[in-house]
């Protein structure tokens, strides 16, 4: 088996990726490290730095994609838990309850892909491709400062 090296990240399904940023970015004081706008599925995808894992913002731009089919079942909140792995194929097949094949998308130029488990007690688990020069050497682990407007 493939070992977790860490949590990457948790994404929050918004409906407004600018809303969410005035409370997550403006209100907490964290500090946007990437967005981008991905097409499968068609999202953008807006990372906050957490200190040691980020808080991923999930936005759907398609109205029939699961995301939003997602979004207007569950509202806004906790998506999936993701984490980092040296081989997100065979993380993904090991973890997932059929061992099935792996549908791999992207994120932050990263390979990933979804478990397909029962076991996960609802939340649904992603794993991404881990860079230990990006997920260790180059992060710090803690918030540095962090200045939030309202405080």
């Amino acid at each position: 088996m493939t070992p977790l090296r860490r949590l990457d990240h948790v994404a929050l399904v918004i409906r407004d990726t600018d809303e969410a940023l005035r409370f997550y970015r403006d209100r907490l004081g964290l500090r946007v490290v990437s967005s981008e706008e991905i097409s499968v599925p068609h999202v953008r995808l807006t990372h906050l730095d957490a200190g040691n894992a980020y808080i991923q913002l999930v936005e759907p731009l398609q109205l029939d994609s699961p995301v939003q089919t997602w979004l207007d079942e569950h509202g806004e909140g906790v998506h999936h838990l993701c984490f980092g792995v040296d081989d997100v194929e065979a993380a993904v097949s090991h973890l997932s309850d059929d061992g099935s094949p792996v549908a791999l998308g992207s994120g932050r130029g990263r390979v990933s892909g979804f478990v397909t488990t029962a076991g996960s007690h609802g939340v649904s688990i992603e794993c991404t491709e881990f860079v230990k020069t990006d997920d260790v050497d180059a992060t710090p682990g803690w918030l540095d400062g962090v200045s939030a407007s309202a405080w």
